[in-house]
């Protein structure tokens, strides 16, 4: 036989199985079946209200489920106390707001969550800190306050802020959406290079153009279910259904 084998499957890191969410009588997540595997960068895209902020933010617990399960590197979500702490540890999280602490500097924001949760000495913590405020663009910003710094800049500190756990994946929730224009390209650099690096993504995003460039597969959701899961390239030249090419139709042509 000619032609080359296969790559091996990867283990997968993350899977939601039949997931279901509710807030009161509003079904938000129904029935969802997700894998995300080792390396692998899923963004999901859909119209508002379509459950993508609540599947992100299930994935931590953030949003606990009523039914369905969720497991991350073979481990079932806690439901709280110090089992969950330890599983958040391994999950970081960017939200829309950058939820960076305004009474200190940069480089104590990022080393904050080392010394209190992971026990790390402030000097060992300190270094690690800047090294990720020099991966994320910003090594002399650190004795600043966050208010000192764009919109742009607190969003990467939250990134080196979240990397700083050695995270075993990253969720994002609508990162860009609360830039300005001009500052969303600098945020997206850094998580490209995040994705390039080997990072387990899962990003919730209207940028299509990242999802183009960075996704492995493109999740699209619509009133709470998985409508298609796909790569990019096929998702974006010819969804399959009515729903997404519609979805499409409406931000690819303004």
């Amino acid at each position: 036989m000619t032609g080359t084998a296969p790559d091996p499957p990867v283990a997968p890191l993350i899977v939601l199985s039949g997931v279901n969410k509710h807030f009161g009588q509003l079904h938000v997540l129904k029935d969802v079946d997700l894998t995300v595997a080792r390396g692998e960068v899923v963004v999901v895209i859909g119209p508002s209200g379509s459950g993508k902020s609540t599947l992100c933010r299930a994935i931590n617990r953030l949003e606990p489920v009523e039914s369905g399960s969720i497991t991350i590197d073979g481990q079932p979500l806690p439901a709280e106390g110090r089992a969950l702490a330890r599983l958040r540890a391994d999950v970081g999280m960017v939200f829309q707001s950058f939820n960076l602490f305004a009474h200190k500097t940069v480089r104590e924001n990022v080393m904050l969550a080392p010394v209190k949760v992971r026990g790390q000495d402030r000097a060992t913590a300190a270094r690690r800190a800047d090294e990720l405020l020099d991966r994320v663009g910003l090594l002399d910003q650190g004795d600043k306050l966050p208010a000192q710094l764009s919109g742009g800049q607190q969003q990467r500190v939250a990134i080196a802020r979240a990397l700083a756990m050695d995270p075993k994946v990253m969720l994002f929730d609508e990162p860009t959406s609360a830039l300005d224009p001009e500052m969303i390209n600098e945020v997206l650099e850094v998580m490209k290079q995040l994705a390039e690096e080997g990072m387990t993504m899962v990003v919730v995003t209207h940028e299509m153009g990242f999802a183009r460039s960075a996704a492995h597969r493109v999740v699209f959701m619509a009133e709470g279910r998985i409508v298609e899961d796909r790569v990019p390239e096929e998702f974006f030249t010819a969804p399959r259904s009515d729903r997404a090419k519609d979805f499409l139709s409406k931000i690819l042509h303004h």
